[in-house]
């Protein structure tokens, strides 16, 4: 696959004024009957659709009373796996550890890239404007992002668990491997970093910490002490995990990650359900980012204690985990299973899941001028169905957006002031197009799955 450059983002450098629109933006309150105005993918300034009357605007966009947005921020994704929701919600925890599915060590760059495509494009539609992206054959994910316009934080799946044993339950070290995958990783580091403009970003990428040794997690350590990059990881995403290292390095994933210097605030940390106390305190001191998946915990019965994670010191953010790009459902989940957590206490709100899925996540990516509707911001907007019934009546906003809300109800969306969505349909690509052949990927390799399984 050939390093592609972005598509033409032509009239960039004009002024957008967008008028008749609600903000909801995290930090202050609702602001109705505003107008929002923006050139070289930067919000310029926010009032009143009074003002903007008299603001001059190569482009005028009419809200028509819509709920503007910042685009939302998924921190953990990983787009190839498209292929297998839907199915491995019923058959097991995760895709690497689920015998009888499609795996990714079987995926060719290309059908990676396909796959991927398909991911961004959803994420795309459903108000998503930065992602967290990784997996086998990186540079493929990275493609795929500059094609579907959004802003991406690729990284390569980092590993040296054998990959066809790990579906069966077995746990057998492959150094070959481990070796590829970093190599993959620098490679992506080296082409991939800053390209489009610097939508898109690198990152390091170890899978977890029982499918890496700790040899190979050293190693990924002292590359990320070099070069200040963020690590991207599982932990504690199962009780095989947490059972797995305890029996290798006599001690739990938590407490091995320290030892190893990855504990600290350039961690993103996915899941992290079975911590004990001591584990959620080391987690909290060390400043740590969770990306909070409760959607896909939740399918396998599972509700991870962030509200004591976030009383610690960690700081908390929302991804939807490939299961669904709907930021929406993910925001209305994080809430529902803190307070079964909770017993029934009324903990966390709509406001403060909000602040998850957009600024917050944004501010531990090191994006200060994402996830917010400010002068100064990067112009990330999405502009929500103002017909849509489900979203009235309108009182503070953030409640009926978080509690009502859906992906379906996504109409613009705007990346860096590209407007890269307009009434639901991507303007920079062909859905049709990449869903069928994403299809055709799935055909091929769930027959090969039936096949394997069969045999």
């Amino acid at each position: 696959m050939t390093h592609r450059l972005p598509p033409a983002t032509a009239a960039l450098s004009q002024v957008t004024l967008i008028e008749d629109v609600h903000i909801i933006t995290p930090g202050r309150p609702l602001q109705r009957d505003a107008a929002v105005e923006f050139s070289d993918g930067q919000i310029r300034w926010v009032g009143s659709t009074e003002q903007a009357r008299s603001r001059r605007a190569d482009r005028r966009i009419a809200g028509g009373g819509a709920l503007c947005l910042p685009g939302f921020v998924n921190t953990h994704n990983h787009t190839p796996l498209t292929i297998v929701r839907g199915m491995v919600e019923d058959l097991g925890f995760a895709p690497a550890y689920t015998p009888g599915i499609p795996q990714g060590h079987w995926l060719s760059q290309e059908e990676t890239y396909l796959l991927a495509r398909l991911g961004h494009l959803e994420l795309l539609c459903a108000g998503c404007t930065t992602v967290v992206d990784y997996y086998r054959k990186p540079a493929a994910l990275a493609q795929a992002a500059v094609d579907t316009g959004l802003r991406a934080f690729v990284g390569g799946r980092i590993m040296d668990a054998d990959s066809a044993e790990l579906a069966a339950g077995r746990f057998r070290r492959d150094d070959a491997l481990g070796q590829e995958t970093l190599r993959d990783s620098i490679d992506l580091i080296a082409r991939w970093h800053g390209a489009a403009e610097g939508r898109i970003r690198c990152v390091h990428a170890p899978h977890a910490p029982d499918t890496c040794s700790r040899e190979l997690l050293q190693q990924v350590a002292a590359l990320a002490a070099a070069d200040g990059r963020q690590v991207h990881t599982h932990l504690a995403q199962s009780r095989l995990e947490v059972d797995h290292v305890l029996a290798r390095e006599g001690q739990g994933p938590v407490a091995m990650l320290d030892d190893l210097g990855l504990l600290n605030p350039r961690l993103f940390a996915a899941h992290c359900i079975y911590l004990d106390d001591d584990e959620i305190a080391a987690a909290g001191r060390a400043r740590i980012n969770v990306c909070h998946a409760p959607l896909g915990n939740a399918a396998f019965g599972a509700i991870a204690p962030v509200e004591a994670l976030r009383e610690a010191g960690a700081t908390i953010t929302l991804c939807t985990d490939t299961k669904s790009a709907d930021m929406f459902e993910t925001q209305r989940m994080a809430i529902a299973v803190a307070r079964m957590r909770a017993q029934g206490r009324f903990v966390l709100d709509a406001a403060t899941v909000l602040a998850w899925a957009t600024a917050d996540g944004a501010a531990a990516l090191g994006l200060a001028d994402v996830g917010r509707i400010e002068p100064g911001c990067r112009a990330d907007l999405v502009l929500l169905d103002p017909q849509a019934a489900s979203l009235a009546p309108l009182v503070d906003g953030f409640g009926i957006v978080v509690h009502s809300g859906s992906a379906a109800n996504v109409r613009q969306v705007f990346c860096d002031g590209v407007q890269l969505v307009d009434q639901g349909r991507p303007t920079q690509s062909d859905a049709r197009e990449i869903i069928r052949a994403a299809q055709q990927v799935a055909d091929r390799l769930w027959a090969r799955a039936r096949e394997t399984a069969a045999a």
